[in-house]
């Protein structure tokens, strides 16, 4: 029991730290339970289950907080939904692609960190339908294989290509990850035999780390949103690297 409330207490600070941003936590809770000797049939159905209740009190939070841009999301999320429910349904071996997805959030990290500005805190247009749909296809099924919202892998496209404005990129992300951690479920919904006796402790707890984490994003100015999420993205990738 004192092992499970610990578990749950971490999983409260990482919904924090990525609700701040709107993201969801799943890599994390997912690294988490890696770190609880959590059975790994368990991780990925827990994680997306949080994630569907963290995404939507952020999604919620932020939209009715005007940071969101539905011209910009709505192609991703055309692209994104069906290919998550494929990578749903796909079991792969974790070293097959964990250590080049936390690559590439290390070294976007890196750059939001960076000193010099980048371009979507200024200007920023949306995404041509096309590229944004064909975009989305491939994120949803990196959110469906590595059992995540692909929230984590929208954000720093969005800001790196200067799509949207980094305070509407929270409440994108958000939606984004709803939607997907749900399309992804379904895919595997014989995963749900899986989900731990202890989802209602979890459960509580990310809900008050959202709680936290969006209140605090909320208030946050543009340069501390692009530093939180290069922190947010540098664990992420870091985690996955780290878990086989």
């Amino acid at each position: 029991m004192e092992t499970d409330f610990l578990l749950a207490g971490c999983m409260l600070l990482a919904a924090a730290l990525y609700s701040s941003v709107g993201h969801a936590g799943a890599s994390s809770y997912i690294a988490l339970m890696a770190l609880f000797s959590v059975a790994p049939a368990v991780m990925r159905p827990t994680a997306l289950s949080l994630n569907i209740l963290v995404a939507g009190l952020t999604s919620y939070r932020y939209v009715r907080a005007g940071a969101f841009s539905w011209e910009v999301l709505w192609p991703f999320l055309l692209g994104a939904m069906p290919m998550a429910f494929v990578g749903g349904t796909v079991v792969l071996p974790p070293h097959l692609y964990r250590p080049l997805v936390g690559a590439v959030l290390v070294l976007s990290g890196i750059r939001m960190l960076w000193p010099r500005e980048l371009c979507a805190a200024h200007q920023t247009a949306a995404p041509p339908a096309l590229v944004a749909v064909g975009a989305g296809a491939g994120l949803g099924l990196l959110a469906g294989l590595t059992g995540t919202g692909g929230g984590i892998f929208l954000s720093p496209l969005l800001i790196f290509l200067a799509w949207a404005a980094p305070r509407s990129v929270s409440g994108i992300s958000a939606v984004f990850i709803l939607c997907n951690s749900t399309t992804g479920l379904l895919g595997n919904l014989t995963s749900l035999r899986s989900l731990p006796t202890e989802l209602p402790l979890y459960a509580g707890a990310v809900l008050v780390g959202a709680l936290i984490g969006t209140s605090f994003g909320i208030r946050l100015a543009v340069p501390g949103i692009i530093k939180a999420l290069g922190v947010v993205l540098l664990i992420a990738g870091v985690k996955l690297i780290g878990i086989y």
